[in-house]
């Protein structure tokens, strides 16, 4: 039946269609600042060129699908064998099939890599965000298997391959692979070195048969996981060990990896995360025996800084929405993004996103540049950084829900989605204690990592008042460590905020960090979103974070 009782009208159109890595100018003048002039053409196409991917109707639609049809563990087929397969609707393997053509598994090898990938696993996470666990595993364990200079050789080609290939085969039959992370247990949590998975030595140097669980196990149909166990005391060393645990044998056959259940999680609803029980399940020291925690130090690095990257996509594809429904929704004689309060608002977050953006992007450049000092600034940074921005992500995306009104708490709107998996990047990789926690144990043990964080911030110093006051205040909290855990949230906010800070004087237009170090560095602003100093240029803030279609 025809409806005859009303017209649609002043509704907004989709926001679809359109280039989300150019639309993203921060994203974009990031990328021209940190990739060398040669490198930098190829860059920007490659990057737009999944920008306008991402920003089609078509991948839009792969993200809703692939979230609302999560993935389904079949333990036994018909007949009653065990097979431990988990199901995913054919947009997931569309999704992924993008990101690793794209290059999203490897920074490791190219001019700018670093810089390149972080950019892109920005742009197509925006899509949707489940998928970017195995995309980002994958691309962390490299560093991992590089202890290993045997391991490094057999794995790192089909790791960093552009070619995706769904499936459970050998390894050395597929022309790419995926990797998972199998670390938390029951009673441990984040404090690994209490794990109870066995780790028995066989005949052959480096295998083992692995017994034991794991509490949290991603993406359960990888190619391969690195896992922690303690190596059997009676060899070498013993102690907590990281190894590499193939899913199928290179005769073919089936490893013991016995998936007993699907966690049914708040949101990153298309990715799978198991709980997977081992029981004489071959595997591959990786490292040193007993030098677990020192192997994966590389891999936790990596998958913190996509953190901040998942965190910053999130909240980016948020303000992009509520900025967009506001330029064309009417209420009160007018259009909504005109109205000086919602108009503080929009301003405030695309503040919160872009120093998000900018932060995400040193921290890939420093990768890049690999250099001693580099390394000792992202010791530091890195944690911090994941502290900060993971944090802010819920209360932005939250804010820019509301933007939209009721509209933006009905699913087909996608905020709800948004919403779901704001928090996650917070708890992965360490919550945000165990990460405050690595800032002050840093503080204390490398004073190198100290300069080169002070070094970076100082920078910018003498260019605002308010940012050589912020700093003046954060030395004088770093000139009294005692008892400073009970403390440690704090600093490490004021650590992160003042190299956001540092970084939008140096880059960002004037209006952009006036803005930022007004409200987040000079105490002239509230605890809510929307309170920026009305004399403030909001406006081309907002223009600026508005992604034009």
């Amino acid at each position: 039946m025809a409806a005859s009782t009303h017209t649609v009208t002043n509704q907004p159109p989709p926001l679809v269609g359109y280039d989300v890595f150019t639309a993203d100018r921060a994203l974009a003048e990031a990328v021209d600042r940190h990739v060398a002039a040669e490198a930098g053409d190829a860059a920007r196409e490659e990057l737009s060129g999944l920008g306008r991917a991402a920003g089609s109707a078509e991948a839009q639609e792969w993200g809703a699908q692939a979230d609302g049809n999560p993935p389904r563990l079949r333990t036994h087929d018909r007949y009653g064998h065990r097979i431990d397969e988990v199901d995913f609707h054919p947009a997931w393997h569309r999704l992924l099939d993008r990101a690793v053509s794209a290059g999203l598994v490897d920074a490791w090898g190219r001019p700018g890599g670093h810089v390149r990938r972080a950019a892109g696993f920005l742009v197509w996470t925006q899509v949707e965000a489940g998928h970017g666990c195995p995309v980002s595993m994958t691309h962390a364990s490299v560093p991992a298997l590089r202890t290993d200079p045997v391991l490094a050789a057999e794995w790192e080609p089909r790791l960093t391959s552009t070619v995706y290939e769904e499936g459970l085969r050998p390894a050395s039959q597929k022309r790419g692979v995926l990797f998972g992370m199998g670390m938390t247990e029951k009673q441990g949590g984040s404090d690994v070195r209490t794990n109870t998975t066995r780790a028995e030595p066989l005949a052959q140097d480096g295998e083992y048969l692995l017994t034991g669980h794991k509490w949290f196990c991603s993406a359960p149909m990888s190619d391969g996981f690195l896992v922690s166990a303690q190596a059997a005391p009676a060899t070498r060393e013993g102690g907590l060990t990281c190894f590499l645990v193939p899913r199928v044998l290179e005769d073919g056959s089936r490893n013991v990896f016995r998936i007993q259940r699907l966690k049914d999680k708040l949101g990153n609803r298309s990715n799978a995360s198991a709980e997977v029980e081992f029981e004489g399940t071959w595997a591959r020291r990786v490292g040193e025996e007993g030098r677990g925690v020192r192997t994966i130090t590389g891999m936790v690095a990596a998958t913190r800084l996509d953190c901040v990257l998942g965190s910053a996509a999130l909240m980016r594809q948020a303000v992009a929405q509520a900025i967009h429904h506001t330029a064309y929704r009417s209420a009160f004689g007018g259009l909504l993004i005109d109205k000086p309060l919602m108009r503080n608002v929009l301003a405030d977050l695309a503040l919160e996103s872009e120093a998000a953006t900018t932060l995400g992007m040193r921290l890939a450049a420093a990768y890049d540049a690999d250099t001693e000092q580099e390394r000792a600034f992202l010791r530091l940074a890195v944690p911090a950084a994941k502290f900060w921005v993971a944090k802010r992500c819920t209360p932005v995306v939250a804010e820019a829900s509301e933007c939209l009104g009721g509209n933006g708490y009905v699913e087909e709107s996608g905020m709800p989605r948004l919403l779901r998996e704001s928090p996650l990047n917070s708890i992965w990789e360490g919550s945000g204690n165990v990460q405050a926690l690595d800032v002050l144990r840093a503080l204390q043990r490398e004073p190198s990592a100290l300069n080169a964080f002070l070094q970076e911030v100082g920078r910018a110093r003498g260019a605002d008042h308010r940012l050589d006051g912020a700093i003046k205040g954060l030395l004088t909290e770093l000139a009294d460590l005692d008892g400073i855990e009970a403390r440690a949230r704090r600093l490490v906010e004021r650590m992160a905020l003042v190299l956001q800070g540092s970084l939008l004087v140096r880059w960002a237009p004037p209006e952009v960090s006036d803005a930022f170090c007004a409200s987040r560095l000079g105490g002239d602003g509230g605890s809510v979103f929307g309170t920026l100093p009305h004399t403030l240029d909001l406006t081309s803030i907002v223009e600026r974070a508005r992604a034009v279609v």
